[in-house]
């Protein structure tokens, strides 16, 4: 027999599930003319295509350390935003294998299911906070909603995949240490739970959502030490419990992934590049959505903000940390625009590594959920409930007031106020004010009356859905599958077509974003924030750029601009997205692998740079290094031949033959981890042009190989084993000795 309880959990659960099939339904619906899927932009041109070549490889079975298609080459797994080994990721692609393929319907479906496990862990969160409240399962619901359908979850994140599912484990995170301190002794096999949620977020790919959750989690640690008042010393346990298994966890991500960003243009950028975030004006976000700027990630609902109002008001002890929480995030998203940033900055570790501040509104809008959440459930709980109605229609006349005050001011032109929809806009706030003011007033003199429990929450969905289902910034009303085809366009045939490898292509049209993964075309070009410094100086963002095309051995490039500076043959005319565009074959596109026997030694690699922008400099016979080779080339000896026999993502061979001592020019990105071997022999690989490179070798024929195999991934995968393994032995102890 199911008791009561459950059964309300179970309903509870059912509703969940009915409104995200309703939120969904344009992705679902078998009407072909109804159908919807998520706009084409970072998550078709860096998420799906970076998908592809996963999905590629791990279906024959290998790891897709490298990646050549994209950027010159780049460390696949070493990228987070990949999210290689995040399991959710994993499952899809095991499902794409067995249903025919990878698919841009399967890469939303995973987007989809992520929403729907955020809202139910919140429900689980909610549950477990408030179990004793008889309001617990309304409030559970409230915050659940809230967290699914909010104008966070429903805006850039979908489209932005990593975000999305770096942050759904955070209601995980937060319940671990509320379960292992809610009874004496501590229950340590609890933060198992949360340590390992932690690092499942840092699996998936945005380490900035997964800092910021890292940093709640350390506050609800230090939060839950004070109220239960535990020693210090337990604070630094939990703290450091959570952290180990986090990092171990996600050491397979993480050790990559650190030793890449040191070496990227992202570590570069300074405080002024750091500093954007929401204009105060933006906080009319919390009442009036889509008004002020493409995403409203601030929207939790006319209900929510109302509940969060009467907590702040009537001073709930359940939801001060919350508040708080959501106070500190709030002025975080803010950036440079508060005085507030400058302080942070110094003083809050990692808050340096990060541009983009406003995504802090992930904490501002799961905080307010849960704070929600908690008012709801105590405003439904007849024994605790103590909230008073003046408070509650001090509250709601306010909301009211600005909302009249906007429609008044609208008309006038009011700086601030004069986009088309903010009439609307207002006036929809201002009818769901009123419908909470009367629900509220029932509940406060019958908190278990079920319509009126209800009609809130379903108010509040209503008001959710009617803002952010089908938002235009979001979705486009065409089928999955119409969206992003896996066929290559016409143009691109020929380039297919030549099974003369390596060579490389400048895709900045055509095989734009990551494109070239989609694809298989090595592209120099590509859009994933994270990008080698050396390599990014050389190609820049100029669209004509002979110099990258010579260094990076590119054949064909695509481009509208006539004529082109180098002898080119047109080998195709077609269109792409931003009009007609031509493909160019070079007449002499430089070897992958050249031979050379003149060098320049230079100390750094702003001085390669400035040598090779001179224009006396002859960048074919003349190779820029960071070191002296040995053995050292004789300057007047010449000739030599290179040919690649053998060209996989992380093996190359290159058949040598030279009539005295010469360098090896490679136009392969220079990363650690790759190794090189001359006839078997371990030889240093050394670094060209401050980007590429080189390998010296004596007179003779010679096989020179190239692997790639970095520390960082063997030893971090053997952590993150070693991590799971354990954790879920102490789990199993745990269990059999409860039972």
């Amino acid at each position: 027999m199911i008791g009561r309880i459950e059964r309300k959990d179970l309903v509870a659960v059912g509703v969940l599930l009915l409104l995200w099939l309703v939120f969904f339904w344009r992705l679902f619906t078998p009407v072909v003319e109804d159908r919807a899927s998520l706009r084409q932009g970072d998550f078709s041109g860096q998420f799906f295509a970076f998908g592809a070549y996963q999905f590629h490889r791990m279906s024959q079975g290998e790891v897709p350390l490298w990646n050549p298609w994209n950027n010159g080459g780049m460390p696949f797994v070493a990228d987070p935003q990949t999210a290689a080994f995040y399991p959710p990721r994993l499952l899809t692609i095991a499902v794409a294998s067995l249903s025919g393929g990878w698919s841009y319907f399967l890469l939303e479906l995973e987007m989809a299911a992520h929403v729907l496990a955020f809202s139910l862990l919140m429900y689980l969160l909610l549950r477990r906070m408030t179990r004793k409240q008889s309001g617990s399962v309304p409030g559970a619901m409230l915050a659940a909603i809230i967290c699914g359908y909010c104008g966070w979850t429903s805006g850039y994140p979908p489209l932005q995949l990593a975000i999305l599912e770096s942050a759904i484990w955070l209601p995980l995170v937060i319940l671990g240490v509320f379960e292992a301190t809610e009874a004496r002794p501590l229950r340590w096999h609890w933060l198992i739970v949360s340590g390992l949620a932690a690092g499942l977020s840092w699996l998936a790919g945005h380490s900035q959502t997964s800092w910021q959750l890292s940093m709640m989690l350390v506050a609800w640690i230090a939060w839950r030490t004070w109220e239960k008042r535990l020693r210090w010393h337990h604070f630094l346990s939990m703290l450091a419990y959570c952290v180990l298994l986090a990092l171990g966890l996600a050491a397979v991500q993480l050790l990559p992934g650190i030793e890449y960003l040191l070496l990227t243009s992202r570590a570069e950028l300074g405080f002024d590049a750091k500093g954007n975030g929401f204009p105060v004006r933006d906080l009319l976000q919390f009442l009036f959505p889509a008004q002020f700027s493409l995403f409203s990630p601030l929207y939790i609902g006319i209900a929510g903000l109302a509940l969060v109002l009467i907590a702040v008001q009537q001073r709930v002890r359940a939801t001060q940390f919350w508040l708080f929480a959501a106070l500190f995030a709030l002025a975080l998203s803010m950036g440079g625009n508060l005085a507030l940033f400058p302080l942070l900055y110094n003083v809050l570790p990692g808050l340096r590594w990060f541009r983009g501040q406003e995504r802090a509104a992930f904490l501002v809008s799961q905080s307010l959920a849960v704070a929600a959440g908690l008012t709801f459930a105590r405003l439904t709980d007849t024994q605790a409930n103590t909230l008073d109605w003046p408070v509650v229609r001090r509250t709601l006349g306010g909301m009211v007031f600005v909302g009249i005050l906007v429609m008044a001011l609208a008309p006038l032109g009011w700086p601030g106020f004069e986009t088309p929809d903010i009439l609307s806009a207002a006036l929809l706030a201002v009818v769901l004010t009123v419908a909470c003011w009367f629900s509220l007033r029932k509940l406060l003199t019958r908190p278990t009356s079920f319509p009126w429990v209800w009609l809130l929450v379903l108010l509040l969905a209503f008001d959710l859905f009617t803002a952010n289902m089908d938002a235009p910034g979001t979705w486009e009303g065409v089928p999955s599958h119409q969206q992003l085809s896996l066929t290559p366009p016409e143009v691109l045939v020929p380039v297919l077509a030549d099974q003369d490898q390596p060579f490389r292509v400048d895709g900045l049209r055509v095989v734009h974003a990551n494109h070239g993964s989609l694809y298989q075309v090595a592209d120099i070009r590509g859009i994933s924030p994270l990008v080698l410094t050396g390599p990014r100086l050389l190609i820049g963002w100029k669209e004509v750029n002979p110099l990258a095309w010579e260094l990076f051995a590119v054949r064909y490039v695509f481009s509208d601009k006539e004529p082109l500076p180098v002898p080119v043959r047109t080998l195709a005319e077609g269109h792409d997205q931003f009009g007609p565009v031509r493909l160019h074959r070079l007449e002499d596109p430089r070897p992958w692998a050249h031979m050379v026997q003149q060098f320049e030694v230079l100390d750094s690699d702003e001085w390669a740079r400035e040598l090779l922008d001179h224009p006396d400099f002859d960048e074919r016979q003349v190779i820029i290094l960071d070191r002296a080779p040995v053995p050292e080339p004789a300057a007047e000896a010449s000739g030599g031949s290179a040919s690649v026999t053998a060209f996989a993502p992380e093996y190359i061979a290159v058949r040598t033959s030279a009539p005295a001592n010469a360098i090896l020019g490679l136009s392969q990105p220079h990363y650690p981890g790759w190794r090189v071997f001359v006839d078997g022999e371990e030889r240093p690989l050394m670094r060209a042009y401050g980007a590429l490179s080189a390998v010296s070798l004596p007179a003779g024929e010679h096989l020179v190989e190239l692997e790639y195999d970095p520390l960082s991934w063997r030893l971090g995968a053997l952590l993150s084993t070693l991590t799971l393994l354990l954790s879920l032995a102490v789990l199993l102890r745990s269990r059999l000795h409860k039972s």
